[in-house]
């Protein structure tokens, strides 16, 4: 092991900066690039890296200290064999002692045999110690941990599943990007985490180069560091200094409304991700500095004393009661997609005027000919159910009737008319109602619609839906089907303006060409927004769309 001095890099045109965070600690290990501080100027902000991996032994800082080009900054003990490709660390005095030598020109002799690289193979069958992070969620932030798939002391894979995320309405599972030995878990179950939150320490199996020129391909910065792109450097060159203008600027021109505030480029950027406003956040820092604990906190504060979206401010919260007192209570935790669709129900409830049309669709013929299809459908391998019949009809309606085919913009000055034609299917789950998306209902025929609705529900049940699977929607159909009733009444899902609802099929006597005949009635109740659609065309729409279900050859016309 060997000790190596750190000192602040070139500062360009800057003289003395100040040191406005504090990244590491002593005894902390940190890698290649990993950031050490924060400095400020007057205009700039930047984030010094780590020129070497190793173990910091002490700090010659403090917050709030005026550094220039130079300064000590910390101690690292280092190791003394460095990996293939890299120089051994220099001292302070080997370095004084090089640069008393002069330059000498280029030589024109023939230059003497290389020696063999023979540290090479020596170095690739060292593991490697490495954190695996949680990749792009997609824009998703603070997503819950809801179950660790591996222990400290497994043995994984590549591709082996570590963890299992819950977002508003999917689950998913995050998968090793390295093979090697679990070595320490970093998250729990119930952890929040987004983007670039480690999972845990993984002793990984060395990877062999590709050519043995190969560039070094330092670790990738989460995106709420300062640096924008990862940094490729040549074996043994130096680690280049982050730019001091742009990354302030850059901030503070994406974010003008708290740009009067005192915080640096990553604070400024979370902020951004949160919806915050900086300028309403105590800095807890030096000379009064927003660090990201202060934003974090103020978020904490802001959701815990949060109302609950929908509710009307002038209604009186119902009171808790304490229920121990008439009998023996179990208090239960209610999961994360049940909080979020308790909030997104009593919001479109309260916000949006519901209009209730009740029908029935005269199904007998449309049964009929489902069941002559069944060993069709058999040697398809695919269930013919009542659904994709549905679907089309939905879709030949909404075309027929292109004021359900709108959202209706917050301001209540325009709408936006779609000329796609999406549906969603509310899928009941153990874990809660979940509402994937067909789509391009219209373009499809009833033994795809028929292939796409057993593979998406299945998804939905298994909790594996995409954000993807999820958005787009133009309109829903919620079916009680076998579960019965005579009929309910369902909550728009907004942005929609109209969601079907559909009961159970029951066979009942009507009167036709004089005489009482059993057929098979299908009720179904439209709800839809009436901001958006009048009552003559709720009328027409349900009546159309009980014509097409009652005599499926208009669904070719």
């Amino acid at each position: 092991m060997s000790t190596e001095i750190i000192k602040v890099p070139d500062l360009g045109d800057s003289s003395e900066v100040e040191v406005i965070e504090l990244l590491v600690s002593v005894g902390q290990e940190v890698s290649e690039n990993d950031s050490l501080l924060v400095l400020e100027s007057d205009k700039a902000a930047m984030e010094i890296p780590a020129p070497t991996s190793g173990v910091v032994k002490s700090i010659a800082v403090n917050l709030g200290d005026q550094v220039t080009t130079g300064t000590e900054i910390l101690t690292l003990e280092v190791a003394t064999a460095t990996a293939a490709g890299n120089e051994p660390a220099v001292t302070e005095s080997e370095a004084s002692v090089a640069e008393e030598q002069p330059v000498s020109e280029p030589a024109t002799t023939e230059p003497a045999p290389a020696e063999p690289r023979q540290e090479k193979p020596a170095a690739s069958a060292e593991p490697v110690l490495k954190v695996l992070e949680i990749p792009d969620l997609g824009g998703e932030d603070d997503v819950e941990v809801i179950e660790v798939l591996v222990a400290a002391g497994d043995s994984i894979s590549i591709d082996d599943p570590l963890i299992t995320l819950e977002s508003d309405k999917a689950a998913m599972d995050v998968p090793a990007t390295s093979a090697g030995e679990v070595k320490a878990l970093m998250v729990k179950v119930g952890d929040k985490v987004s983007m670039g939150s480690p999972i845990l320490e993984l002793l990984a199996q060395p990877e062999e180069a590709s050519t043995e020129d190969e560039v070094l391909v330092t670790k990738d910065y989460p995106a709420s560091d300062s640096a924008s792109s990862p940094k490729v450097e040549a074996p043994g060159a130096q680690a280049p200094t982050a730019p001091a203008t742009t990354a302030a600027s850059e901030a503070a021109a994406a974010d003008p409304a708290g740009s009067s505030v005192y915080a640096g480029p990553a604070v400024r950027k979370l902020a951004r991700e949160l919806g915050a406003d900086l300028t309403l956040v105590t800095g807890t820092g030096a000379k009064g500095r927003i660090l990201k604990e202060d934003l974090q906190e103020f978020v904490k504060s802001r959701l815990s004393h949060a109302p609950v979206a929908g509710a009307a401010g002038s209604l009186p919260a119902v009171p808790d009661i304490d229920f121990s007192q008439f009998g023996e209570v179990e208090q239960v935790a209610m999961t994360k997609l049940h909080k979020v669709t308790a909030v997104n129900m009593q919001r479109n409830w309260t916000t949006i005027p519901h209009v209730a049309q009740f029908n029935e669709a005269d199904v007998t013929e449309l049964e009929e000919f489902r069941r002559q299809q069944k060993s069709d459908a058999e040697k398809r391998g695919v269930k013919l159910t009542f659904l994709p019949f549905l679907l089309k009809a939905c879709a030949k309606a909404l075309k027929e009737y292109p004021q359900f085919n709108v959202s209706l913009h917050s301001s209540g000055d325009y709408f936006f008319q779609k000329k796609y034609f999406n549906i969603g299917i509310a899928v009941a789950t153990d874990a809660g109602l979940m509402v994937p998306v067909i789509r391009n209902v219209d373009q499809k025929s009833l033994w795809e619609l028929a292939a796409e609705v057993a593979e998406i529900t299945d998804k939905a049940k298994q909790r594996r839906l995409s954000k993807e699977d999820m958005q787009g929607a133009c309109f829903t159909i919620s079916s009680l089907g076998a579960i019965g009733g005579t009929g309910f009444i369902p909550i728009i899902n907004a942005p929609e303006v109209a969601i079907l609802g559909v009961g159970k099929t029951e066979l009942k006597p009507v009167y036709k060409d004089g005489e009482f005949v059993p057929r098979s009635l299908l009720p179904l109740t439209l709800s839809y927004d009436h901001r958006a659609v009048n009552g003559v065309d709720g009328g027409l729409f349900s009546t159309y769309l009980v014509r097409l279900l009652a005599d499926i050859r208009l669904l070719l016309l």
